[in-house]
């Protein structure tokens, strides 16, 4: 599932560095094309990770996409990372962590 949205990370990237060229020019073009193909794939994995995990588990865990953003930004970007930053992802996967080990009613 993490391996899928790591994936869906992928495309703001490519998107963010085919603003580097000028509109229509063929590394743009060539960049958006990159970017479909990634979202295709994604589409591809997402459908696979619902046929095993529940729709809420997955949304739910979809969040960590945040935190990728922000490693990505460091590193791609030289974008820096906040304490408010660092506060807001660790209660993200603070979330993911209660979502993910709660017990629902069926099986307790």
């Amino acid at each position: 599932m993490h391996a899928a949205f790591l994936v869906y990370c992928i495309y703001p990237l490519l998107g963010k560095i085919a603003t580097r060229y000028s509109l229509f020019s063929l590394p743009f073009i060539a960049l958006y094309c990159v970017v479909f193909a990634v979202l295709f794939v994604y589409a591809v994995l997402w459908q696979q990770v619902l046929k095993k995990i529940p729709l809420s588990t997955a949304i739910a865990n979809k969040s960590v996409t945040i935190i990728w953003g922000m490693i990505f930004g460091l590193l791609f970007f030289n974008e820096k990372i906040s304490l408010k930053m660092i506060i807001g992802a660790i209660l993200i996967l603070s979330g993911i962590f209660v979502l993910s080990t709660e017990k629902t009613e069926e099986n307790r």
